[in-house]
Parts: C-alpha cells; structure tokens; sequence
C-alpha cells in the first residue's frame, strides 16, 4: 500500500479542529484540498472520521480512538524532520572514539578529559592507536574522529588542519652531542625510528641523500614510549615532532636539539565522515579538539 504520510497531518488536524473549514486554517491549506485529504482519509480508513449533526462535525467512535494516537505520530515526525540542534552537555550521554599516534594522545588526552570532566561528566573517550595497515573505521563509524598528518581524499569525509608541529632532535640530556648538535654530527650519531609499519627509513633520509650523508638507523619501535625509553638508556637520537611530543621529553627527562636541516612541519589533520556534520555534540568535541591543538601546535598556514 502507498501511504501519503502527509494524511496523518491532516487528520490530525481535522481531529484537533473538529471541521474541514478549522483544518484549512490551522494547515494554511484550502478547504477544498483538505476535503479531498479526507475523503482519501475515509476509502484507505474506510471509515467516515467526522460526520455532520446539525450545522457541527462530530468524529467517530474510530476517530476518537485514534486521535491520541495520530497527533503522537504527528509529533514524533516533526521530531525526526526537525531535530533540536541544543546540546546540553550536563546530561549528554555518549562514547567518542579518537585514533590517532600514540605521543598526540599523550598531548591532547589530559586536557581534554578536564575539559569533558568539568561540563560533560557523561561522556567518555576511547583512543586507539593508529593501525599498521589502512581501514574503513572512519566510514563505518568505528572511529569518530581521526588525526594525523593526511587527510582522506574521498568526497564522503570532512577534515581541518588543526595547525602544524616543528621536528625536532630529541636526545638524552648529557648526550655527547648536547648543545653542539651540527649536520654531521646529527648524521653520524644512531637513530630510533617510530613506525607503526615497521619502516627503516622516512623523509630524513631523503634530506640527509641530498646532502651527500647517510645516517645509521639501529632500529624502529611501534610506540613513542619505546623510542623515548631507548633514547634514554644509548646514545641515539630521535627526530620527531616537538610540540606534541613534548609531555613524552618531559616525562623521560629529555632535551630536544633544533634539527641541523630543514624539514617541513607535519600537519596536525582532523578527519570525520560526513554524516557528523550537523551532530551537535560531534562537533563540540570538535571544538574542544581545535581549540586543545591551537594552544599545542603552530596554527595553520
């Protein structure tokens, strides 16, 4: 059957006015247009919901039992086509889930759980670590928001570039090289590598070719942890971002070294899909994020 779902406004509107005449006005529609809705309303009902006595309308025992029904369904509809857009973080309820490197988490993290603590106490955040291969979590609604150095290049996703980070050389504090850290000594000291794909060899390499040198990698680690606790405990050093970095060199008790090349700042990227866009507590998590890496990183270009 072929319902016109715009029927039930008009019931719902006769029921409430008692007339044809009462629901034109209320409906701003012509009396002739609602008396044909209600004979369309009467052959799918197959029953005559308002009846003349005398010079008034009286519904029927069917239109009485209804009516209570129809404007709930009235009701629910405008609900579902016209949502309220006003977040009241107090009583949101609600799990995001952020992916993105293990040292961002460690920077971004603390903040913004005293953010959530102290006007969301409902809401609670799930971080994962970037994956080692690519996924569809982010299309799928796994993943809420994603940040990273890339952006997803297809139509369905949204993204922002929170600001940009400066690479840095990150080295134990009585390191021989400390304080003196030039291009060949940089070169000729060994160096950690963080990967999630288990990669020997990243754009400083690249840099240092160009140059004419080569550095020895002696290893690359999955987490920023690792790499910072084997900086600690050798003479290696690690080329990595400062700023979100920084609460890891603070914590391992490191010193970092302005990098002896140069290297472009990686982007802090946000991504989400889509279907986020107009979510009034999606985009307030948003924000809070934004406004977390505009105090952290270098803004944006």
């Amino acid at each position: 059957m072929q319902l016109d779902l715009n029927l039930l406004t008009v019931l719902d509107a006769l029921l409430e006015e008692g007339s044809v005449a009462g629901a034109a006005e209320r409906l701003r529609l012509s009396s002739p247009a609602i008396s044909r809705s209600l004979g369309r309303i009467r052959r799918h009902t197959g029953d005559d919901i308002l009846v003349r006595t005398g010079r008034t309308m009286t519904p029927t025992p069917y239109a009485l039992a209804v009516r209570e029904q129809v404007s709930d369904l009235v009701r629910q509809a405008q609900d579902v086509l016209t949502p309220s857009r006003e977040l009241d973080l107090a009583d949101l309820t609600r799990t995001f889930t952020l992916q993105c490197h293990d040292a961002l988490a460690t920077a971004l993290a603390p903040p913004l759980l005293n953010v959530i603590a102290a006007a969301a106490p409902e809401v609670r955040l799930r971080f994962l670590a970037e994956p080692a291969v690519d996924t569809d979590d982010l299309r799928h609604g796994r993943i809420d928001l994603a940040i990273g150095a890339t952006a997803p290049d297809l139509p369905e996703f949204r993204s922002e570039t929170l600001g940009h980070d400066r690479v840095v050389a990150i080295l134990r504090r009585d390191h021989p090289c400390a304080g003196n850290l030039d291009l060949a000594a940089y070169a000729a000291q060994p160096h950690i590598l963080v990967s999630r794909r288990g990669r020997l060899t990243d754009p400083i390499d690249d840099a240092l070719a160009a140059r004419g040198l080569h550095r020895r990698v002696l290893a690359s680690v999955g987490t920023a942890a690792s790499a910072m606790l084997i900086v600690t405990r050798s003479d290696a050093i690690l080329t990595a971002p400062e700023a979100t970095w920084r609460p890891l060199i603070e914590t391992f008790a490191l010193r970092t070294e302005p990098l002896p090349l140069p290297v472009p700042g990686p982007p802090m990227i946000s991504s989400w899909h889509q279907r986020y866009d107009t979510d009034a507590a999606h985009s307030w998590l948003r924000s809070q994020v934004r406004k977390i890496m505009a105090a952290t990183v270098l803004p944006p270009d």
